[in-house]
């Protein structure tokens, strides 16, 4: 196998299209999960994140971002994941079957007006599905980054974020992207972070690694 042409560099250009298609597509539904987001957290509601697999440490990624820091300090954003907890996990699946994981967990910690976030690569995981019905009838918005066409989740998702592919890599790419902007929109919303826009964005700004000059983003 030629490494750089058939792999490295297809690689990268698929990632690209799916990053321009993405940008293109997805705004809509980006900002209004941006919207749900600060409307519950502002009514003193949280976001709770889940999903299998690689989309699990999605899960426990965005919500540390937003429990700790982002871009800066600043004060607290209520965010959990539901694949943290393995006496949960493990006792959930024990006693009342592996499809209800996320389910019974939203049943004891959401609240309505609370967001349960979904992150899945297919739209067809079944714990997922019943999260995400459990969420509905108890009064949280119910919300979703997914890919594959959405499956299931366009009849349970709102708002739902579709990447417009159907190779697995390259929606799980899309997913943090999406889902680290996510975060970072968040705390421009909430007033806590500084706005990315021409306006604001000072007149100067010293080097990256100048002496006296706190790092941006999470120290670690």
């Amino acid at each position: 196998m030629d490494l750089e042409t058939y792999y490295y560099r297809e690689e990268l250009q698929e990632h690209s299209e799916v990053t321009a298609r993405v940008a293109q597509e997805l705004l809509t539904p980006f900002a209004a999960l941006v919207d749900v987001c600060t409307t519950s957290l502002r009514g003193g509601g949280k976001l709770l994140f889940f999903g299998n697999g690689g989309s699990a440490a999605d899960a426990q990624h965005l919500a540390t971002e937003l429990t700790v820091r982002y871009k800066s300090d600043r004060k607290a954003i209520a965010a959990l994941a539901l694949t943290t907890d393995t006496s949960a996990l493990t006792a959930i699946g024990n006693d009342f079957g592996f499809e209800q994981l996320f389910a019974r967990q939203i049943a004891a910690l959401g609240r309505p007006g609370d967001v349960a976030i979904a992150i899945t690569t297919s739209g067809k995981s079944a714990k997922v599905l019943l999260a995400l019905r459990q969420a509905r009838d108890m009064g949280l918005a119910a919300a979703a980054l997914a890919g594959k066409g959405g499956g299931e989740l366009r009849a349970l998702a709102d708002p739902l974020l579709v990447v417009p592919s159907y190779t697995t890599a390259r929606i799980q790419e899309m997913h943090i992207t999406l889902g680290q902007m996510l975060c970072g929109a968040i705390e421009v919303e909430l007033g806590l972070a500084w706005s990315p826009t021409p306006t604001s964005r000072p007149a100067s700004r010293a080097p990256r690694d100048a002496p006296g000059r706190a790092t941006a983003g999470p120290r670690r």
